[in-house]
């Protein structure tokens, strides 16, 4: 069977990629590591390496649910903890008073030095306490910390910090069950956000509208289960999963989306 098939073709390569992982931890016996994934990436390794016996799968902080998170793969028999991973934690604080600090601050100062996005896992901001963290990748923590000192027009400093004193954001996600006429981006769009399929359309082909962080400017664009879409001042959204067709050839889907 052939594996491509139930994925997208620009897909490949990240299949490729898990593929050649579980090749080496097979023939080997060691752990690998991957990237930070975002969700639509964590679906397909977990639907690659699947109840594959010889293996265990391992979730960086899976009892925290990051959005953004890192796997081991390994032989069956390892175990691991979270402080085996090459992830480290960082801590800044910022004079709230004086600045208010968001998640594209942030993000794009980190994006400003030139480092790869999957380096970066979650990052969290604290308002009422002005803290930020941020995991990443452990070849590049020293790095941020010397480099990263300005946000916005806060001075800010990076220390770092145990793994197990991270703390998500508080994220609070809906589950809704409906019915479309295909699983294009615009009718999800239309669907979810509760507008007309022109005015999707239109937020889609001026760039407004990401799938799994990266923009997507075709309204034709299929959506599969876990991608994560976000529409620009509307919020985020995740589809969870397809339940079938009705007898009207409609699609039967879940999906979550972010209320706070």
């Amino acid at each position: 069977m052939d594996i491509y098939q139930h994925f997208r073709p620009e897909e490949r390569t990240f299949v490729d990629l898990i593929l050649d992982l579980r090749d080496q931890v097979d023939r080997q016996f060691i752990t690998k590591y991957t990237d930070f994934l975002d969700p639509r990436e964590s679906y397909i390794l977990e639907s690659i390496i699947g109840e594959d016996e010889r293996f265990k799968v391992h979730v960086l902080l899976e009892d925290k649910k990051t959005e953004r998170t890192m796997y081991a793969l390994s032989p069956y028999y390892e175990q691991l903890n979270d402080t085996d991973f090459p992830v480290q934690l960082l801590e800044a604080t910022y004079p709230t008073k004086f600045v208010e600090l968001k998640h594209p601050d942030i993000l794009g100062s980190f994006m400003s030095l030139g480092i790869d996005r999957k380096k970066l896992g979650d990052l969290v901001i604290n308002a009422d306490s002005g803290t930020i963290q941020l995991l990443v990748h452990r070849d590049i923590a020293s790095f941020v910390v010397e480099h990263l000192t300005q946000i916005k027009r806060a001075n800010v400093r990076f220390e770092k910090a145990l793994i197990q004193m991270f703390e998500p954001g508080v994220s609070t996600w809906v589950t809704h069950q409906t019915t479309v006429s295909s699983l294009r981006l615009d009718v999800l769009v239309k669907e979810i956000y509760k507008m007309s399929r022109s005015d999707a359309k239109m937020l889609i082909e001026r760039e407004h509208v990401k799938v799994n962080f990266k923009i997507i400017d075709s309204p034709a664009f299929n959506v599969e289960p876990s991608d994560l879409i976000s529409v620009r001042k509307k919020g985020r959204a995740r589809l969870q999963s397809i339940e079938g067709q009705t007898k009207k050839e409609k699609w039967r889907i879940l999906y979550k989306r972010l209320v706070q």
